[in-house]
């Protein structure tokens, strides 16, 4: 595994990231035909660390907090804590009570405990805020995650899904108090969802901030025929709310991954990373892989290396979506 740097910081990661919002099963409809127990979780990521993967990302809100207890416990039985990179969420709301939920200072200094006890460490390398709180200003979120950064609770800082104003706008108001600034974003971007190319990768590569696109497979439609169905594809709600609508223009990308899958003797799931990684900004894709033969394609992916011709005849029939925004 060749380790890169976390974009203009010294932190060494994967150029893959394991991604864990399917670990700790909470028997939901969404989760129960796909999601992963303690034990099988174990194995994704005992399989993970000997790859040479050493990049987790999970959250706060995934499966109630189990995907933080299952994950925490397997990395501190089965890695050396100061060799991982280790990611976790605070936004979303974990209950329905006041101060659970939003980027408040109350509501980041409570969730960060809760998500170092059931990481089971006394540190995250990378906080990340989940989604841009419209109710709380950026001054007061910014400063909190400078004082967890000055506690020692924290790292680095990131940012996942907004638009690239806000996350611009939120890195000035840190530059201009002396506060920490974010070092990485975690958007939405994948051969079929491409719409961060208008502003938010530019920033990003201008800015040398870390892009660490969730979401890079497209819940699976871009590992496979169109026409294959999985327990996920029919039960994933979240998934179906982001491709169903632009079925009919992704077909021919979905046919294209293929067939040029097909030959250069790969999987399509490698090639959709593939073309991920030769985007400039883009440093380690967030897999979320539930079996072992996942993760092996997701690392084949750094061994392709994709001319020209290929990456714009994947591109092609891309169609910009109408009505832009974060997702």
């Amino acid at each position: 595994m060749n380790y890169c740097k976390l974009g203009k910081t010294g932190l060494d990661v994967s150029p893959i990231c394991l991604g864990t919002m399917g670990f700790g099963n909470d028997q939901s409809a969404w989760m129960k035909q796909w999601g992963l127990d303690e034990f099988a979780a174990k194995e994704v990521v005992q399989a993970s660390l000997d790859l040479g993967i050493n990049f987790f990302d999970t959250a706060n809100v995934y499966n109630q907090g189990n995907s933080e207890r299952v994950l925490g416990k397997a990395l501190k039985e089965l890695s050396n804590r100061d060799e991982i990179v280790l990611a976790t969420k605070v936004f979303n709301p974990v209950s329905d009570k006041p101060n659970r939920a939003g980027l408040s200072r109350k509501a980041i200094f409570t969730e960060i405990d809760n998500s170092l006890e059931r990481l089971q460490t006394d540190y995250i390398d990378l906080y990340i805020i989940h989604r841009w709180d419209y109710h709380t200003p950026i001054e007061e979120t910014m400063r909190a995650l400078d004082d967890l950064i000055r506690s020692g609770k924290v790292r680095y800082i990131g940012a996942s899904a907004m638009y690239a104003w806000q996350f611009q706008q939120a890195n000035f108001v840190a530059q201009q108090n002396g506060w920490t600034q974010f070092v990485s974003m975690q958007n939405h971007y994948n051969l079929l969802y491409r719409e961060e190319e208008r502003e938010m990768l530019p920033y990003c590569e201008h800015a040398g901030i870390a892009v660490t696109p969730y979401s890079p497979l497209a819940a699976g439609r871009l590992t496979r025929p169109l026409n294959v169905e999985t327990p996920r594809s029919k039960s994933d709600f979240i998934a179906q709310a982001k491709y169903d609508t632009t079925l009919e223009t992704d077909s021919e990308i979905i046919q294209r991954l293929n067939q040029v899958a097909t030959e250069l003797n790969t999987k399509p799931a490698s090639l959709a990373l593939a073309w991920l990684l030769s985007k400039p900004s883009v440093v380690a894709p967030v897999v979320g892989a539930t079996k072992l033969t996942y993760l092996e394609d997701a690392v084949a992916a750094l061994d392709l290396t994709l001319t020209p011709e290929i990456i714009d005849y994947l591109e092609a029939p891309y169609v910009p979506h109408k009505i832009m925004g974060a997702q």
